[in-house]
């Protein structure tokens, strides 16, 4: 996967004006962990995640997941993580944008689109169909977000039931 290179708005003077979007590196985990650890409070929930669970699932010998980060400056700002789905009745893959971040101080520059776009193409390049996102009934922010980038609402067709395996 190829980084993209973006430039910002010069007139921003609190932020450098290059942002690089590109896959996470092992160099990342602690970084992106903060992040998501950032997501969960903005949510009112807390992360439990690890770094051992974090770095097996992106990097392992059998990634589960994919990354995709913002940086500038030398600091990431952003991620995006991907997970893969699959509609059998369609024999159609897909993409789940499974969570998006933006640093506060980053919001509302641009940075978040860019993050959707590079997650299109990754999913195009994996030979996807297309990209699904969730979020929440009351998130109206997110809602706007998503269709200004041309995701279209579904329906909600039915409860998901989960099992605990372990």
């Amino acid at each position: 996967m190829q980084n993209t290179v973006i430039k910002l708005d010069p007139h921003a003077a609190d932020r450098p004006p290059m942002l690089n979007i590109r896959a996470a590196r092992p160099g990342d985990l602690q970084q992106i962990l903060d992040m998501i650890a950032l997501h969960a409070e903005c949510h009112g929930d807390t992360a439990n995640i690890s770094a051992v669970n974090l770095d097996r699932d992106l990097f392992g010998a059998s990634p589960w997941i994919t990354a995709l980060v913002a940086e500038t400056g030398g600091r990431l700002i952003g991620y995006a993580l991907l997970v893969p789905l699959y509609r059998a009745l369609e024999g159609l893959r897909g993409m789940e944008l499974h969570q998006i971040f933006v640093r506060d101080g980053h919001r509302g520059h641009g940075v978040g689109h860019h993050l959707v776009a590079r997650a299109r193409e990754h999913a195009r390049i994996a030979g996807c169909g297309y990209l699904s996102v969730s979020a929440a009934t009351g998130n109206f922010g997110a809602h706007r977000f998503y269709e200004q980038l041309n995701f279209r609402a579904g329906p909600v067709t039915g409860m998901r039931y989960v099992q605990a395996l372990g």
